[in-house]
């Protein structure tokens, strides 16, 4: 049997050996979120499962084609051959609108401040799980930094490796991203005086 005909033989078994590993840990991972959707569902009241659904429903080309048949039919029987109920420019209407309006934009409030607060906690998760990371990837330095003293391989004395072996201080990187947007946040006022008189 030549060398490709085995290589061929050989490759199937071992793809679906790796087929066969890696949906068990993406269904994990699958499942893992699903059950993080389904406690946040959970906690929400009847009310904030009836503003969903209105957001949701105000949102579709559902809810459009009905408002554009309603004013059509209302604005069509105020000014055609039918005594109008509410001659132009149709203030019944427009109040009723307004009305809607209002009602809309506090049950689309009330849907969002919800979605506000997973993302909030899945940014906070996601943190979490950078963090461990972080802590994981700094042990392994600091194993494969040991692993070189034993072997006697020579240190060339690298000083990345140095930083990347200190803990991550997650404060000190917020401060560092709150100075360096305060610097950018100064340049841009400056900006606009220095465009409005250059110097000569």
């Amino acid at each position: 049997m030549s060398n490709d005909r085995r290589r061929n033989l050989q490759t199937p078994a071992r793809t679906t050996s790796e087929q066969q590993s890696r949906p068990t840990v993406e269904l994990h991972d699958i499942a893992e979120i699903v059950e993080l959707d389904e406690r946040h569902r959970s906690a929400m009241g009847p009310s904030d499962h009836v503003a969903d659904v209105i957001t949701a429903f105000s949102g579709s080309m559902l809810h459009v084609g009905i408002h554009v048949v309603w004013f059509g039919v209302w604005i069509g029987l105020n000014v055609g051959f039918v005594k109008p109920f509410d001659p132009f420019p149709f203030s019944l209407l427009t109040m009723i609108v307004l009305l809607e309006a209002i009602f809309l934009a506090s049950f689309v409030l009330i849907s969002q401040n919800k979605q506000a607060i997973q993302v909030d906690k899945r940014a906070k998760i996601d943190l979490q799980v950078n963090l461990i990371a972080e802590r994981e990837n700094t042990k392994l330095i600091e194993m494969l930094s040991a692993v070189q003293k034993h072997l006697g391989i020579a240190d060339a004395g690298d000083e990345e490796v140095a930083v990347l072996k200190a803990t991550t201080e997650v404060s000190k990187l917020a401060d560092a991203i709150d100075v360096a947007a305060n610097v950018n946040r100064k340049k841009g006022a400056r900006t606009p005086g220095k465009a409005a008189h250059p110097r000569k």
